[in-house]
């Protein structure tokens, strides 16, 4: 199969994926407790009665359903209940690349640590410098956010006074929340490429490039390196959409204006078109990015083929 027809497959079964997710989604959310209008405790009857008018909620259900997805099909979600002067849109539009950042650099400093950690543990296996190297992995997957966050801002930021400990603003503001985020993921690319170059190192053909006398760092960082990272290959999928959307606890401890506070709060204050956009975005950025991973995942791998 050419990736032509492997690219226009896999979208096409995106469609019915995405409008599953829509579905649940939509009957969930008007499912749970309370409403988007429950916290305005001073409202009027009348007054209430008008905004349900505004926004549709007075219709029946199935044909809400309807409307939303007459919609969503154009990428219009409509006004935020909670920033009705703000379309969904503009809040994904506006806050979405501050998560690509956030993300981008957290997965980008985790791939520069944590790719040669594992390649040298996997080349002295069993040494002083392998056992080194995966117990700080471990410590580093044992540590979660929520904790090593304040830790470096009060390290860092509240004793030391190098760091800002908070908000978005100029460089030095990016270093304590990328370090936090990318910890974790530094440890699990260590530990996968670890595990993948000790497969690979056993191999006949790595044996061979030996035996012909190639110097041990072209065999390892040409041949070895290769086939070895296949294993973090297909990790970034599900990783980049993880680091980049689920940053919540991250963007709430230094104040990061991303995709996830926006659906936390969403999330509590019933904010149905916003919970609606943010969960079909999310949706379609990582099938979008499962894809590039497994046309990437062929070019490394020639054994494996396009289905």
């Amino acid at each position: 199969m050419n990736v032509a027809t492997f690219l226009l497959r896999r979208l096409l079964i995106m469609i019915p994926t995405l409008w599953v997710i829509a579905t649940l989604t939509f009957f969930l959310v008007h499912a749970a407790p309370g409403g988007p209008f429950q916290a305005e405790r001073d409202i009027p009857a009348a007054a209430k009665a008008q905004l349900m008018k505004t926004y549709g909620l007075d219709r029946p259900l199935h044909e809400q359903y309807v409307s939303f997805l007459t919609h969503a099909a154009r990428l219009d979600f409509g006004p935020s209940y909670k920033f009705p002067q703000r379309q969904v849109r503009e809040i994904i539009a506006e806050a979405f690349p501050v998560s690509l950042e956030l993300g981008g650099w957290a997965l980008l400093i985790a791939i520069l640590i944590g790719v040669p950690i594992g390649v040298i543990a996997a080349v002295r296996q069993n040494s002083s410098l392998d056992y080194a190297a995966m117990a700080t992995a471990l410590a580093g997957v044992s540590v979660p956010n929520f904790v090593l966050g304040p830790v470096l801002v009060l390290g860092l930021a509240l004793t030391l006074f190098v760091l800002p400990p908070a908000l978005w603003e100029g460089p030095q503001s990016r270093i304590l929340p990328v370090l936090t985020l990318s910890t974790a993921y530094v440890a699990y690319i260590a530990r996968l490429t670890r595990g993948g170059m000790l497969e690979v190192l056993g191999q006949d053909y790595i044996r061979t490039a030996r035996a012909k006398g190639l110097p041990e760092s072209r065999v390892v960082g040409k041949h070895a390196l290769r086939l070895g990272i296949l294993p973090v290959v297909s990790y970034l999928g599900p990783a980049t959409a993880r680091v980049i959307m689920g940053s919540v606890v991250v963007e709430s401890i230094f104040s990061v204006p991303g995709l996830g506070r926006y659906l936390v709060n969403a999330a509590f204050n019933r904010d149905y078109t916003l919970v609606l956009g943010l969960v079909l975005f999310y949706a379609s950025f990582l099938l979008l990015l499962n894809l590039a991973i497994d046309v990437a995942y062929t070019r490394l791998d020639p054994r494996v083929e396009l289905a």
